[in-house]
């Protein structure tokens, strides 16, 4: 595989860097420490160093002569759960863990950058994007609308997400939607509590509750076209405390995936018909909540053809699938390239078809991607600002 001899070098201090981070994870716009440990990195390679957009994102800039400019991102946030690993690195943190593997892309982008600051083998300009809170709390938004790329312009922007179901030494990516748009809701069920052993006395939530569950499905197995993508997925559903006890209200939530804008409306619209449908012929009352999360992740055609050149020179084209199959699955990195061109690209880290994906309590980034990683950052400069 022709990495960069300079970013295999590395490997091991990459290795350090990331296990380090791996065991003090820190959850959306908590990301002090690892701030800290990116602008003085970045600052010690000799790139320009700003702190403090979008609360604790970094941006680090190097230039080497008049040129275009791209944006790398990386994001930094763990997530909020307990890890079960028991290697040395494991999390010293409790509830919080590097589950997704953002330690390691905060690794990888910090490797290219220390690269490209001694080569400096482009012509142009660079912006290392370091987001803070990818998890469900739109620091990619944030960072966008308090100026990002008016603050540091960008003539396209590009991201990679580690991705433990493809083999290491891949790619993968695609022009169009790569992931989808993710929204939320949270229903309040208000009935009238009563005894267990007298329930005509009272309304019961739960009951219906479990039938708003049940017919939330069909808005995809009946109202939703075969040939598009959506997903309705009730994740949370509580009510009671004591057994014998009807209660007074029931709480459900959960969230809805869709790619098209036309979709996405029909099923907000959906929701909230059948909540209210379902609820009004059980007696209850319901309050909806509906936020509308992250758009599609939608890759634009010329920067991914770039992207996957870039990606062949490092693993070879027949390691780059050009045409993979979309996830329900969002990603905030969604908003930036509503702002600006761009690609994101998924890599390859797997170990084997047993290894914990991503957001498993048993979850680690494969520090053997680290160079990988690594040199496409650094090829992807290379080539597009050469």
């Amino acid at each position: 595989m022709p990495l960069i001899d300079a970013l295999r070098d590395l490997q091991e201090e990459m290795t350090s860097w990331r296990r380090d981070l791996h065991a003090h994870p820190e959850i959306a716009y908590e990301e002090e420490r690892t701030a800290g440990i990116v602008a003085e990195k970045l600052k010690s390679f000799g790139v320009e160093v700003t702190t403090g957009l979008a609360g604790t994102g970094v941006v680090g800039t190097l230039s080497n002569g008049e040129g275009a400019a791209i944006g790398l991102r990386a994001d930094m946030d763990a997530l909020a759960m307990q890890e079960d690993n028991t290697f040395a690195h494991k999390s010293k943190v409790p509830g919080k863990m590097h589950a997704c593997g953002h330690d390691g892309h905060t690794t990888m982008l910090l490797g290219a950058a220390k690269y490209l600051a001694e080569s400096r083998n482009f012509k142009g300009t660079v912006q290392f994007i370091f987001q803070p809170a990818e998890e469900m709390e739109g620091g990619g938004e944030r960072m966008v609308q308090e100026g990002l790329f008016e603050k540091f312009p960008v003539d396209a922007v590009y991201g990679m997400h580690n991705w433990p179901r493809l083999p290491i030494g891949t790619f993968a990516t695609r022009t169009g939607p790569l992931m989808a748009a993710v929204d939320g809701f949270e229903i309040t069920i208000t009935g009238k509590g009563a005894h267990g052993a007298m329930p005509h006395q009272g309304i019961d939530p739960i009951a219906a509750g479990a039938q708003v569950v049940s017919s939330l499905q069909q808005l995809i197995s009946r109202e939703t076209d075969p040939l598009d993508s959506g997903v309705v997925s009730v994740t949370m559903f509580n009510a009671g405390d004591s057994r014998n006890v009807i209660p007074s209200s029931a709480q459900l939530g959960g969230t809805v995936r869709s790619f098209k804008p036309e979709t996405r409306d029909a099923l907000e619209a959906g929701v909230r018909r059948v909540v209210s449908g379902v609820c009004d012929a059980h007696g209850v009352s319901a309050d909806i909540t509906y936020d509308r999360r992250y758009p599609p992740t939608v890759n634009h055609s010329d920067e991914t053809e770039i992207a996957v050149a870039v990606a062949s020179t490092i693993v070879g084209s027949e390691n780059v699938d050009r045409n993979p199959t979309p996830t329900m699955g969002a990603e905030d990195f969604s908003y930036m390239l509503e702002a600006k061109p761009g690609c994101y690209i998924w890599m390859g880290t797997g170990r084997g078809p047993d290894e914990p994906l991503l957001h498993n309590a048993c979850y680690d980034f494969n520090d053997d991607a680290l160079p990988i990683g690594a040199s496409y950052w650094a090829a992807l400069v290379e080539q597009e600002l050469a």
